[in-house]
Formats: C-alpha cells, sequence, structure tokens
C-alpha cells in the first residue's frame, strides 16, 4: 500500500501527503479506510526505504518497443541518447550533508541539486537506465555507470559535453554505436577523405569519421546557419551515408522532451518533497517509474494503430487521464483478460497530436526569472520552414 502511496505522490507533487493519501482512497467509498495521520505516512514510507522502488524500475525499465514502431530504430539500430539535468531538492540540514547547492554569479542557488542522468530510447522516449548524484558530481562522471545497458544493436547520441577520448572509448568497447558532436575548433587529423565530404580519424585511440556540416534553416523571416562537426564510429560512408547521419542527430532532442515532461509536466517545475537523502532516493525512484508507465501505455497504445508515430501521442493526456484513474479508483480489481490499450489509451488515440513542426528557433527563455527583459522581444510566430545541409569537405590528409 506504501508503494502505491509512494508512486501516487509522484502523480500529485504539489499536495501534502494527507492530501496524497485521500486522492488515493477517493473511489473506495462503502469501504473501510483507514485515515493515517501526516506522521504515520513519513514513518511508513521510512520503513518501506528505497529498495523496492530501485526494484520497480529495474523490472519496467528497456525500450518498449519492437522494430516495426516508427521513429525507433535507424539502419536496424535502437536510437538512444545519454544526457543529464539537474533537480532541487529541499533545503534540509539532511540533504545538505549528500547534496550541496550548486555555485552561481548571483550568490549561488537557492536549493540543494542532484543531477540526474539517463539512457533514453529516442522513438518512445522511454528509459533503459538512470543514474543520480549530487549536482556536483559532473555528467561524464556518471556516465560510465549507464554504459552497462549498451549492445551492439544500439546508437548513442551525446552532446558535446561527452566527447571524451576515454568515454567514447569505452561505449566502442560495448559493441554500441557513437554519434557525438564536438567543438567545431577540436583539431582532428585527416587520414583518409570519403566521397560523401566526411573524412576517417582517431578520436584518442578509437577510429572514427568526421563530419563538417553548415546547416540552414530558412523562413520568411530570415535565414539562420550552424555549423556542426559530429563525430561517428560508423565508419562506412557507403552504408551510413553523412547526410543521413546529420539528420539522424536531429533526435538528440528526445532526451530533452523527455526531462522536460518530467520536470515540467509533472512536477511542474518545482522541487522535491523529501527533507532527507534517502527520502530522495525513494522519490526519484517513483518519479522515474511514474514516468517510465505512463511511456508504456503510450507506446502500446501508438503499436496499436500502424504507422502511427509516437510521437503524436500527447504526455499531458496520458498524466491527467492516470491522475483521473487513481481518483476513481477505476478498475483497481483486473479481470482475466487484460486489455493492453486501456483507458490510457483510448483517450491517447483519441487525441493524438499533429506531426511535430519544424524548429526553427534555438533555446531561449520565455518566462523571465526577473522584471528585466535581458534577452529582448520573444518572437512567437510559427513560420514554415525549410533546412538546407552543406557538407564541408574535409582538408587533404
Amino acid at each position: 500500500m506504501v508503494v502505491y502511496l509512494v508512486l501516487a505522490g509522484a502523480l500529485f507533487p504539489e499536495l501534502g501527503w494527507r492530501q496524497v493519501w485521500q486522492r488515493l482512497t477517493a473511489g473506495l467509498s462503502g469501504l473501510p479506510v483507514a485515515s493515517p495521520t501526516g506522521a504515520a505516512l513519513a514513518q511508513a514510507r521510512k520503513r518501506l526505504t528505497a529498495a523496492p522502488l530501485r526494484w520497480l524500475f529495474e523490472l519496467l525499465r528497456g525500450p518498449a518497443a519492437g522494430i516495426t514502431i516508427p521513429g525507433t530504430r535507424w539502419h536496424g539500430l535502437l536510437v538512444c541518447a545519454i544526457d543529464g539535468t539537474v533537480m532541487s531538492v529541499p533545503d534540509s540540514p539532511a540533504n545538505l550533508t549528500v547534496y550541496p547547492k550548486q555555485r552561481g554569479n548571483h550568490g549561488g542557488a537557492g536549493y540543494p541539486a542532484l543531477r540526474l542522468l539517463t539512457l533514453l530510447a529516442c522513438g518512445t522516449r522511454t528509459l533503459l537506465e538512470a543514474v543520480f548524484a549530487p549536482a556536483s558530481t559532473g555528467e561524464t562522471t556518471l556516465a560510465p555507470r549507464l554504459l552497462g545497458r549498451l549492445h551492439r544493436d544500439m546508437i548513442v547520441l551525446l552532446d558535446r559535453n561527452f566527447a571524451v577520448n576515454a568515454l567514447i572509448q569505452d561505449i566502442a568497447a560495448t559493441g554500441a554505436h557513437v554519434l557525438v558532436r564536438v567543438k567545431n575548433g577540436r583539431r582532428l587529423p585527416v587520414l583518409t577523405r570519403r566521397h560523401d565530404g566526411s573524412y576517417l580519424s582517431k578520436l584518442g585511440a578509437t577510429p572514427v569519421r568526421v563530419i563538417d556540416a553548415a546547416i540552414t534553416i530558412t523562413t520568411r523571416a530570415g535565414h539562420r546557419t550552424g555549423t556542426y562537426r559530429l563525430v561517428t564510429t560508423l565508419t562506412d560512408a557507403h552504408r551510413h551515408p553523412a547526410a543521413d547521419l546529420l539528420a539522424l542527430y536531429h533526435q538528440r532532442w528526445e532526451i530533452e522532451t523527455a526531462y522536460l515532461e518530467i520536470k515540467s509536466t509533472i512536477l511542474g517545475g518545482g522541487v522535491l518533497r523529501a527533507r532527507t537523502p534517502q527520502g530522495v532516493d525513494q522519490e526519484v525512484h517513483a518519479l522515474l517509474i511514474t514516468y517510465q508507465l505512463l511511456r508504456l501505455a503510450m507506446a502500446d497504445a501508438t503499436a496499436c494503430r500502424p504507422d502511427t508515430d509516437p510521437d503524436r501521442a500527447s504526455f499531458t493526456i496520458a498524466l491527467n487521464t492516470a491522475r483521473d484513474l487513481v481518483i476513481q479508483a477505476a478498475a483497481v480489481i483486473a479481470g482475466t483478460a487484460i486489455d493492453l490499450l486501456g483507458t490510457i489509451g483510448c483517450h491517447i488515440l483519441a487525441n493524438l497530436m499533429p506531426d511535430r513542426r519544424i524548429r526553427t528557433r534555438p533555446r531561449i527563455v520565455k518566462r523571465a526569472i526577473s522584471k528585466y527583459n535581458a534577452r529582448g522581444t520573444v518572437d512567437r510566430t510559427s513560420y514554415k520552414a525549410t533546412i538546407s545541409i552543406e557538407i564541408r569537405t574535409s582538408p587533404e590528409p
């Protein structure tokens, strides 16, 4: 029962634990239901510890996708991404012993923070693995703890922060392939040029292929060009052309969207509840489990309709339907036949989103953190856009 309580707490993060209990038992009218105090609920969560939540996440983690679901695989490889994010925890003496506050230009952060790092399947945005530590621990320090989930049928997308020779070598040793962006000024020796404009090189001791490109987005408001340098362990230019790899790298944004769903859609941009490190461990795992369960329901729903891209499923619809089902205590006793589509799946398919539009602007702060407009006026106009890619020829070996 306490496991259900902790998971319901992830669905209703803005409520106190007694109010979460009331929503968990609201649909059980006519049945004898206990009414524990806040202290009793706290003691029950402490007795539970985080171990059962860790086991449950271990059971649920995975891509939740067959090879027929659109957008999940590329040339037979499961498309994944690794990246991190920072989450705030309550400013309590106990939390401060493990999770220090981050330094800043204006006196430091107001809350202690943890760093969450995940391995994510981009097509369905399901979690393959997750680790977290104090925010003072760097992403490249945490990343090796995810590598046990990699195998040779994967390609991992990484941003520039992960372009570390030792890390790329360790990922390649698992059999998984890598596609990582590196800084444009990074010097990589030109060993052999390929017909598609890319060239073979080495990243430390790892043989790689380098692609330099200029990507231009054109709208009726003008155009903007950015330069990219990508490095991949896929060295065969005939099987994996440079233009295809450049288009594939855009899927790295799926992990950013997943963090938006966890931190903004579920948590509402708020701070975690737990005031002890043990409670933080329990709460973060409950949050990851809740996210994963919703994503599994969304994957099951879109799989019931052939050729439906999982991107069209609404995470907000799934979340709010789950909240309603908890309050209603609907179908809490399962029958002998299990409907994989379920109520959440029916709501998702009835409210599919349109195909995703092309991103035309970089990330900017749309809600000011002060009354001063530091970045100027935000243009929220929607534009029809076209993208052109120019692969730049490498210099002579």
